[in-house]
Order: structure tokens, then sequence, then C-alpha cells
């Protein structure tokens, strides 16, 4: 890539690309997930995407949307990708793919509402309520587990998650319905 004298790339992306690209990189694995169907055609498709949104971190603004951008850079991939793959029998047509994308990106948005909604209603709950939830959610840890650490009987740790969880799920719902993450 040739650039004229007077315009110079940046010889490294900024803090910011670098966190949102880190930040992202779930919800682009999950974008590609719901075309591919597939963890390892994913996972390659992912660091195929990854190297292109490298390459290109000089084209991307900074305050627009990073994810739509590396959607539409996910997108293409997928193509390149299914293009190389052609020998399969089962062969998606291109529009059928299309569908599923925008399908990918609106979901996306619905749960960045969902997230921001539950963000809100977690802050809402009583502070005992809002630690049991963030205890049993703790990676690896089970209801048993949380039981144990309280001292309390399984059945109403299991009961006390499942109030809190309706309380949450009904505010998640109610903030939605009135258009307020």
């Amino acid at each position: 890539m040739t650039s004229s004298p007077d315009i110079q790339l940046p010889l490294a992306p900024s803090d910011e690309f670098v966190q949102l690209f880190s930040r992202s990189q779930r919800r682009i694995y999950l974008h590609i997930l719901k075309q591919v169907g597939s963890p390892n055609d994913t996972e390659e498709i992912l660091q195929e995407t990854n190297v292109v949104i490298w390459n290109k971190f000089h084209r991307f603004e900074l305050g627009s949307n990073f994810i739509a951008w590396s959607f539409q850079i996910a997108n293409f991939e997928v193509l390149k990708y299914r293009d190389r793959k052609r020998s399969n029998r089962l062969v998606f047509s291109g529009d059928l793919l299309e569908v599923i994308a925008q399908e990918s990106e609106e979901q996306e948005d619905d749960l960045d509402l969902r997230r921001a909604a539950l963000q809100e209603c977690l802050r809402k709950l009583r502070s005992a309520d809002r630690e049991l939830i963030q205890q049993r959610y703790q990676p690896g840890n089970t209801g048993e587990g949380v039981a144990r650490q309280l001292d309390r009987p399984i059945n109403s740790v299991y009961q006390s998650i499942g109030r809190i969880r309706k309380t949450l799920f009904e505010c998640i719902n109610r903030r939605l319905t009135a258009g307020a993450p």
C-alpha cells in the first residue's frame, strides 16, 4: 500500500482501539458462530477477521461503532471462508447468509439493551440479594457451593436465587418496555 507523502498513517493503533478490539472478541466470535455453527471454523474465521481488523486499524474512526465495523469485516471473512469451502455438500446462499448476519447484528443490539437493563436492575436489588446473585454466577461457582459458603440449606439458596432471577426478569422487561435501558 502506498500513501501520498503528506498523509501519514499511524504505525500502531491507539490505546482506545486496542481496548475496543480486546473487549469485542467474544461478541465477534459469537457473531461468526451464529453464521457458521462450528466452533472450530469460527476460531479460524475469527483469527482471519482479527488480522484484517488489525491491518485496517487506521481506517476505523474512533467514536464510531467498533462492533458494527468489526462485524462487517467478519461477514466478509465468513463469505471468503465459505467460498473456500464450496466443496462441502451443504452450502448456504449468499442471501441466507446476509439475513443471518443482519439478524445477528439486530440481536446484538437487543443484547446490549438487555445488558444495560440488567446492570440497572442489579443496582436496584437489596445488597444481600445482589451479593447472592453475584456469588452464584461467579465463574466456577454452583448453587451447592454458595449454600456451603453461606451455611444455608441448598433448597433455601435455590429458592432465593429463583426469586431474585424472577425479580430481575420482570425489572428488565419493564425497563425495555418503557424504552429505558
